[in-house]
C-alpha cells in the first residue's frame, strides 16, 4: 500500500475555529445507550465540530462513539456538509441510524430553524 498523500489540489484546506466559540450540549440515546454530545459551529453557524462520549466511559462504545466524532469533525472542517455524512452512515431496516453519530446528525437535521 502506498503513502503517497493525493495532490493538494484534491485535498480542500481546513476550515479553521476561532480559538473562542460556543459549545452546546445535548443528551440523547441510540440503540439502548445514553449519550452527550457537544456541538460546536462556525462563526456563520455551520456545523464545524462533535463531540461524543457514551454514559459508560472507558468502553468500546465510547472510543467507537468518539472516533467518529472525530473524523466527522475533520470532515466537516474541510467542507464536507453534514448531510453527505448523515446519508452515508449505516441505517436499520427502518430508515433509522443505527449509531450515535448518525442519531445525533438526525437530530440535528431535524431541528427547526432558528
Amino acid at each position: 500500500m502506498s503513502s503517497t498523500a493525493p495532490p493538494a489540489a484534491i485535498v480542500a484546506a481546513r476550515r479553521r475555529l476561532s480559538n473562542r466559540r460556543s459549545h452546546v450540549l445535548i443528551d440523547f440515546e441510540a440503540d439502548g445507550f445514553r449519550y452527550t454530545a457537544g456541538i460546536g459551529h462556525f462563526e456563520d453557524g455551520q456545523l464545524a465540530e462533535i463531540f461524543l462520549n457514551a454514559e459508560k466511559g472507558g468502553t468500546a462504545i465510547e472510543t467507537a462513539a468518539r472516533d467518529s466524532a472525530v473524523v466527522a469533525s475533520i470532515a466537516l472542517q474541510h467542507g464536507v456538509p453534514p448531510d453527505t455524512i448523515r446519508h452515508a452512515l449505516t441505517r436499520n431496516g427502518n430508515g433509522d441510524a443505527s449509531g450515535p453519530l448518525g442519531t445525533l446528525l438526525d437530530l440535528l437535521a431535524n431541528e427547526p430553524a432558528a
